[in-house]
């Protein structure tokens, strides 16, 4: 009989991935995650680990399963949130939960399991793993979830084959309607359980409050950039079907904003609070549409705005990943210099795939989407599928 531990986290998936091991015949265990202690800066009442950890331990006591407790909050903060306080100290966009998943749950979280002579370890995650052979070996495919509005294969874009292998995700061909049928039908307490908003394991975090334990907040400059600057003419001069490098550099560079290149409409308490895109916080009123923040300069404390939800500065047509930063789920695909792939690309969960293709070049991989993307930010995990199967992804520079 395998034994498969399962990362039970209080919540409808988890709970429902258990049972469905435990009915395939394997021998489950349920290990709940506590990775964080500091309420200070949660809003408790949304999603306290304390009710988690007895939803999960509720479920194991109806399975019939055994439960432990593993507590992991040393290795999250070192892992996780010093990575978050740095990215933003360095005026970049983090993905916690991506990283969540690549350092905590399929590894130290893997590893603990193993010390339990687990074959698997599963979790509640809307995607699914399929197996196929490439020359004579084994090959672990990560695919998009059945459900389309809870795919969540983008959350573990930056897994390896090792860890694939170990995984087994329970769900990935349900519909969450029907995961919560199942869980009712199951008499599990958890069936209408609300799903959890919060950054991975902490639940819902004041981000403002968050940074600022690290982040001291100072004063800085906002500046408005208009629509119609001239600088905006900077990535549009090559076709996007140039593959020369100079071509490519072009199409994913950032715009290079001064003070000098628009006007100061107020002031901000400190620019690694912000990130491209982003609306809210900028405080300033009196004008015709509401502004984003297009560019933060945290070196210099000022943040770039614009006015509309479509400012010329919100879109580019590529990114740029660094050769370091470049991550193949699917080592065997793997693109060498002077490659190009048409693939499917998205820069953040949840949103749409777009059209784009990679081109590897000495210095690094280039994407160049179809339709220009809006707030591309750096920090942030693009990731790339063919089909419905994530090949790989990187960290934008």
């Amino acid at each position: 009989m395998k034994r498969v531990v399962v990362g039970l986290s209080g919540g409808v998936d988890s709970s429902v991935a258990a049972y469905l091991l435990q009915q395939e015949g394997y021998e489950v265990i349920g290990l709940f995650m506590k990775n964080w202690h500091d309420t200070s800066v949660t809003i408790s009442k949304e999603c306290p680990w304390v009710e988690d950890s007895t939803d999960a331990m509720t479920v194991a006591e109806t399975l019939g399963i055994p439960y432990q407790t593993i507590d992991l909050s040393e290795a999250y903060k070192e892992r996780i949130v010093d990575y978050m306080f740095a990215e933003y100290q360095r005026g970049r966009t983090p993905n916690p939960d991506v990283l969540c998943n690549r350092e905590i749950k399929f590894d130290i979280f893997l590893k603990a399991a193993m010390q339990l002579n687990a074959d698997f370890i599963a979790t509640g995650h809307y995607c699914r793993k399929e197996i196929i052979e490439v020359d004579g070996e084994e090959v672990f495919q990560l695919k998009a979830g059945i459900d389309k509005n809870k795919d969540q294969s983008y959350f573990l874009c930056q897994l390896n084959q090792e860890q694939l292998s170990k995984a087994l995700f329970p769900i990935g061909h349900l519909e969450k309607s029907e995961v919560r049928k199942i869980a009712t039908e199951a008499g599990l307490s958890t069936a209408e359980k609300k799903d959890s908003q919060g950054l991975c394991f902490i639940g819902k975090v004041k981000l403002p409050e968050f940074l600022q334990q690290q982040l001291k907040p100072k004063k800085g400059d906002i500046i408005e950039i208009k629509k119609e600057h001239p600088l905006f003419k900077a990535n549009k001069e090559f076709d996007k079907n140039n593959t020369a490098l100079e071509a490519l550099q072009n199409l994913s560079q950032d715009y290079i904003y001064t003070p000098e290149s628009g006007e100061k409409v107020g002031e901000h308490n400190g620019a690694h609070y912000f990130t491209i895109g982003q609306r809210k916080g900028i405080n300033v009123g009196g004008k015709v549409e509401p502004l984003f923040v297009i560019d933060t300069d945290t070196k210099a404390n000022t943040i770039y705005v614009g006015q509309g939800t479509d400012h010329t500065g919100l879109y580019r047509p590529g990114l740029k990943v660094p050769n370091t930063d470049i991550h193949w789920v699917r080592e065997d695909l793997k693109l060498k210099v002077g490659d190009k792939l048409e693939v499917m690309a998205r820069i953040r969960y949840r949103q749409a795939l777009e059209n784009a293709i990679l081109h590897q070049k000495e210095d690094g991989l280039y994407i160049i989407f179809k339709h220009d993307q809006r707030g591309i930010a750096p920090g942030q995990f693009v990731a790339w599928y063919v089909d419905d199967e994530l090949l790989g992804s990187g960290v934008i520079s």
